[in-house]
């Protein structure tokens, strides 16, 4: 069960905006990841709790962050309810999406799960809905992502394996690297693996995904 910490930057101007401390783990029914944030300063943030079943769907999600709330699954597109500090109101929401995105790491481990991309094929664009922090407020973006290339490391016991994906935002056509080892994020824009108390979690292998129209 991998446990460790990831710093969490501005990809622009490489500001600090905290933490995230977090465990995952694999089994035949699926991925779960279970994470607390923390400000600069060291205060809590919020929280991350997202699992996945064996093809990589979302069928939990629950975030917090500055009191505001998301829950949220995978269902025909996805939906979600967001509430607000105080409870008070809590508005549902649906989009015709894969899946979910956000500042948590383990949304670009959940994207790579449920793509599985193979190296060589063609980019596949995928549709998700992002929550920002602190309020957490939805937003649909589309992205084109690829499998660059995989790299095998030696290590003390079974060589690591890392995914080179390029990710590209497709209203802005801005491309970007995400490395992956299993089920943790090694770099990405914003995100700084710092610390790992254990190696990765390998996924097990399925068959490849129907593919979404090619749109590069």
């Amino acid at each position: 069960m991998p446990r460790g910490r990831y710093a969490l930057h501005d990809p622009y101007d490489h500001a600090p905006l905290g933490e995230e401390h977090f465990h995952c783990a694999t089994g035949p029914s699926g991925w779960r990841y279970v994470s607390q944030t923390t400000t600069p300063a060291g205060d809590p943030a919020g929280s991350v709790d997202l699992t996945l079943d064996a093809l990589g769907r979302t069928i939990r999600l629950e975030l917090r962050s500055g009191g505001w709330r998301i829950r949220g699954a995978q269902m025909d597109g996805v939906t979600w309810v967001r509430a607000d500090p105080n409870g008070a109101h809590a508005q549902e929401g649906t989009a015709e999406a894969h899946g979910f995105t956000g500042t948590s790491p383990a949304f670009l481990v959940a994207t790579a799960r449920l793509l599985r991309l193979r190296q060589g094929a063609r980019a596949t664009r995928t549709r998700l809905v992002s929550f920002a922090p602190p309020v957490l407020a939805p937003r649909t973006l589309d992205q084109s992502w690829r499998l660059a290339s995989t790299e095998a490391h030696a290590t003390d016991s079974d060589p690591l394996t890392v995914w080179n994906h390029l990710v590209t935002d497709m209203d802005t056509g801005e491309e970007h690297p995400v490395h992956l080892a299993g089920d943790v994020v090694l770099a990405a824009p914003g995100v700084e693996l710092e610390d790992l108390e254990s190696p990765p979690s390998d996924f097990p292998d399925l068959p490849d995904p129907p593919q979404p129209p090619d749109e590069r």
